[in-house]
């Protein structure tokens, strides 16, 4: 065993860029950065009046990751037991989100960088939360119905409008001058990796198994990609598509090559360090937690990703509304199983922001704050965000379960899982002139944990044993309150990931496998991962209020998300009323 040798996972998430040094035989993070995005709001290019429109502007990408390195190698150099860690790194793993496809030139550049299209959100990185080609999802899936085989038989029988060749056609349409332009379309997983590389070229550039399986169809089972006649069928626009992608994919655990001199130069890091293929956040962070066979991993975030391996010999099944069933996807040598729900931190940090009377609002009209300079009333509004969280958890635990009489549907980017359908939105039931802001919150909370529910029940209707649950990702780490809530809804003990920064952690042992330190991920997962002490036990009192009210959320859920739901809507006020009056008597 080599030691005092080092992995480096970037990862690459919504709203910032982290950069983990992790020891290879110890797991031991010795240094990590974070650096969040300065464009937009939070990183993400909106646009008024359109909820579904969520662009990145690729130099994002190219700032963070030297700022994120930078700051990792800055505070490796600060541990006590490190030497000269930038000496020392063998391999280099990087995820992200997706799909976020990039429209790029014959070089492999974003088109975004060139004078032409530097002002043009359609020529920036289209972000997975970006939902604006919902109406050309419903198009593939429709063809993709109509033909023999069915080519979204393996991503859960409905395509999304996450997803990569969606985007692409909205793209045709709306601005299409960037798409006559794009001599390719590449994944910012698939960007980056070629981008240390010093490959960038979207003829040789290496483009990862995870997300040309899980969002662009790729199987083994038709070729590849679905054939060009099946496109042509879906649109005119998109004919000869196929010529400008790929025909071959790669499993994470491959070396892409080796890290170029620029790189190496601008990080500060040996040329010729062992760069891993790219993958998604949270297939890297299933991976990060210790995802094996009948383990369910959670990771928590502005969305959640829920993650599940099974043998490929196991699985002779389609199973219909997930995001996808892979071979080679987050651990090679399985299949994949990848579901999950579009809002989750999202819908708290919604009703945090934006619902509540907003600081940079009241503070300015205020005695107090007409005393504060611009820079401190920032500084107050930032510092009140986790504060609120903190106020409305503390307060929140104080709420029974039902004693607040509210129901909620988590549909406020959609739904993911098991539905499919950006065009959904979310729900609250029950509030009354006397509704407190806490238990509002809760209510929000538990949405969340109920669409996770029925995203395991999905799961488990195709004898998918689900033995334990790992949750990771900030909101696993950083509110106890909420992990409560989500085991007395499942019914389960859920167990928390070690690492804070688990999706890099993911990655740095996929760098550690492409760098030939271990044979398989799983003899990385094995020496570099670990759990907290720490396991969320469900209540049973509160499980079994939790049942009825899960009752409930199923009705409004197949009542607004399904077509064929035909039963009457009259006792759901009802019974939740007589839940609340039964939990405030208790």
């Amino acid at each position: 065993m080599e030691k005092g040798k080092y992995t480096l996972g970037i990862d690459f998430g919504t709203n910032s860029v982290r950069a983990l040094i992790v020891d290879i035989t110890t797991g031991e993070e010795v240094g990590t950065f974070v650096h969040e995005y300065a464009r937009g709001k939070d990183g993400i290019i909106e646009k008024p009046g359109d909820p579904n429109f969520a662009r990145q502007h690729p130099i994002e990408y190219i700032e963070g990751l030297s700022a994120s390195v930078k700051g990792a190698i800055q505070a490796a150099s600060e541990h006590p037991a490190v030497g000269n860690v930038a000496e020392n790194i063998i391999g280099i793993g990087i995820d992200t989100t997706g799909s976020t496809p990039i429209p790029v030139d014959r070089a492999g550049q974003p088109l975004s960088f060139s004078e032409n299209f530097k002002d043009n959100p359609n020529a920036m990185a289209w972000l997975w939360k970006d939902h604006t080609s919902f109406a050309e999802a419903a198009q593939f899936t429709e063809q993709a119905k109509s033909e023999a085989p069915d080519y979204t038989k393996y991503c859960g029988g409905t395509y999304s409008s996450e997803w990569f060749f969606s985007k692409i056609l909205h793209l045709s349409r709306v601005a299409p001058e960037v798409f006559s332009a794009a001599a390719s379309f590449v994944e910012h997983c698939d960007f980056m990796p070629g981008l240390l590389v010093g490959q960038t070229d979207p003829v040789k550039i290496v483009r990862g198994r995870c997300s040309a399986g899980h969002k662009a169809m790729f199987n083994a089972a038709w070729g590849g990609l679905p054939p060009q006649e099946f496109f042509s069928h879906v649109d005119r626009n998109l004919d000869g598509i196929i010529s400008k992608l790929y025909t071959e994919t790669y499993t994470a655990d491959k070396k892409v090559g080796g890290l170029c001199r620029e790189w190496a130069e601008k990080l500060g890091l040996r040329e010729g360090i062992a760069v891993a293929a790219g993958t998604f956040d949270a297939h890297a962070g299933a991976v990060g937690a210790g995802i094996r066979e009948g383990t369910l991993v959670k990771i928590m975030g502005t969305s959640t990703c829920d993650m599940m391996i099974v043998p490929a010999a196991s699985l002779n099944i389609a199973i219909k509304g997930i995001c996808g069933q892979v071979d080679g996807s987050i651990v090679p040598g399985y299949i994949g199983l990848e579901a999950g729900q579009s809002a989750v931190g999202d819908i708290y940090a919604w009703y945090r922001d934006d619902v509540r009377w907003p600081l940079e609002n009241i503070l300015p009209k205020t005695s107090f704050g007409q005393d504060l300079t611009a820079e401190k009333v920032a500084a107050l509004i930032k510092e009140s965000k986790d504060t609120v969280y903190d106020v409305l958890s503390e307060k929140g635990e104080r709420v029974r379960p039902g004693q607040s009489g509210l129901l909620a549907l988590d549909w406020h980017n959609g739904n993911r899982t098991i539905l499919v359908d950006p065009n959904l939105s979310g729900l609250i039931v029950g509030l009354n002139l006397q509704t407190r802001p806490e238990e509002v919150f809760r209510a929000l909370i538990e949405a969340t944990a109920f669409g996770a529910r029925v995203i395991m029940d999905r799961i488990s209707e195709y004898g998918i044993a689900i033995n334990d649950i790992i949750t990771c990702g900030g909101l696993a780490e950083k509110n106890p309150y909420l992990m409560q809530i989500y085991a007395d809804v499942t019914g389960r003990p859920i167990k928390v990931s070690r690492s804070a920064q688990t999706c890099a952690l993911g990655v740095a042992m996929f760098g550690a496998v492409a760098a030939g330190h271990y044979a398989k991920v799983e003899e990385a997962q094995k020496e570099m991962g670990g759990l907290k002490d720490i396991v969320y036990q469900p209540n049973a009192d509160n499980r079994a209020i939790y049942d009825r009210l899960f009752n409930l959320y199923r009705r409004l859920h197949d009542a607004f998300g399904t077509k064929d739901f035909s039963e009457n809507h009259f006792s759901v006020m009802k019974e939740l009323l007589e839940i609340k009056r039964q939990t405030t008597a208790a």
